[in-house]
């Protein structure tokens, strides 16, 4: 789960991070009075979406030149004029697509003057299973050209979970951003809130970009972004209710309402599947027979008639989908139960696009003969390959 900008801030002020003033704005006016509650004199505008690259983004109902969704004001009327841009429109940035995501939400904080900024983020590092720090002296809206091009400017160091962070930890960070004296003090002491933060919050990633330091000598985030491992949301409620479903695809967002792991891709070959492993394996064989998925689905363990009948209606929601590949392993669930859940589910959507189903496990036998006596036309797999080569085969003769 993520949570938007001005949320990341108000999180991270809780654990004694330094950041601006600021507030958040839902309309034109709100902005324009949460402007008249900061020192200035320089404010600024930002949009609030679930993407990055906003200060170079553009808004499609504005002109190519306009600005984009991170504006700097020295009046009230001039953040009036940037938030009646901004409220209502669509951003499109790197990390959106060409669709963009629509502007519902501002946030208005107080101008800092920066005299240097850093990258800093602290994640989940899988390959070593500890809390990673990520920190460079590259920070700003070009980071990943700096990753991409000067990777060896940017330091990763693990937090042993057995100890926490420690002094050295901070210390590390102080020395990678090259800051000295009192800097190198705020710097090791931001490092440690932040790490308490991501503990605290279980989450599984905070970046922050830039971390500046200011003319007058302070460590200040100045932009944050913070995501949450969802399957630990039930010991947050008070994080969960900071979910904004309006920034969530809307067929991912009526998958989680069924306990569904999906994700939409840009293919037109539809999965479902039981197991991310096994998942994974059905979406690579797809494309080495010379097609795509059109999205990663995850059934789980314990598939109902209900939840494969909402898989398929989400699956079929994607009109880009021209055929699906059920590839289900029974092994705690029966394959008799998944394919009368296929059945069921198939005549309720009125399947009109191929489908061509992989069962093994528990029952499969069962579950074959309920296929084959269904009366559609449901187009049986013996294994994997065979499952994707008629699929693929399926899909172009109905082409």
């Amino acid at each position: 789960m993520n949570i938007h900008e001005y949320q990341a801030k108000e999180l991270l002020a809780k654990f004694g991070v330094p950041v601006p003033a600021g507030y958040a704005a839902m309309t034109v006016d709100e902005a324009v009075e949460a402007s008249k509650k900061l020192p200035g004199p320089l404010y600024v505008v930002k949009a609030q979406i679930h993407a990055g690259g906003r200060g170079k983004g553009k808004f499609k109902e504005l002109p190519a030149d306009a600005k984009g969704g991170v504006r700097l004001a020295k009046t009230a009327e001039e953040v009036r004029a940037h938030a009646t841009d901004m409220l209502g429109n669509t951003l499109v940035t790197i990390q959106t697509g060409e669709h963009g995501k629509q502007v519902n939400r501002l946030y208005i904080t107080d101008g800092v003057d920066i005299a240097k900024e850093f990258y800093l983020a602290v994640l989940v590092d899988r390959a070593t299973g500890r809390v990673a720090f990520v920190v460079s002296t590259e920070g700003g809206m070009d980071i990943e050209t700096v990753a991409h091009d000067t990777p060896e400017k940017i330091h990763t160091f693990d937090v042993d979970p057995a100890t926490g962070f420690m002094p050295h930890h901070g210390r590390a960070v102080a020395t990678a951003l090259g800051l000295t004296g009192d800097l190198a003090k705020q710097a090791q002491s931001l490092a440690g809130k932040v790490y308490d933060a991501f503990l605290g919050t279980d989450a599984s990633q905070i970046e922050i970009n830039p971390l500046a330091v200011t003319d007058d000598g302070k460590l200040m985030v100045l932009d944050a972004k913070v995501g949450f491992d969802g399957n630990a949301m039930f010991r947050h409620k008070d994080l969960a209710e900071l979910r904004d479903e309006t920034e969530e695809d809307p067929a991912e967002l009526e998958a989680s309402k069924y306990d569904l792991a999906y994700i939409k891709l840009d293919g037109d070959i539809g999965c479902m599947v039981n197991g991310a492993g096994l998942a994974m394996a059905t979406m690579d064989i797809i494309k080495l027979n010379g097609m795509f998925p059109a999205n990663f689905l995850d059934v789980g363990g314990g598939a109902t008639k209900e939840k494969v009948t909402a898989a398929f209606k989400i699956i079929l929601s994607d009109p880009a989908v021209k055929g699906i590949l059920v590839n289900i392993f029974g092994g705690i669930m029966r394959c008799d139960i998944i394919a009368e859940g296929i059945v069921a589910a198939a005549k309720e959507v009125n399947l009109s696009v191929p489908l061509v189903v992989r069962l093994e496990g528990t029952n499969v036998q069962q579950g074959k003969e309920i296929l084959a006596n269904s009366g559609l036309a449901i187009v049986p797999a013996n294994d994997l390959g065979d499952a994707a080569k008629k699929i693929v085969a399926e899909v172009k003769k109905a082409a």
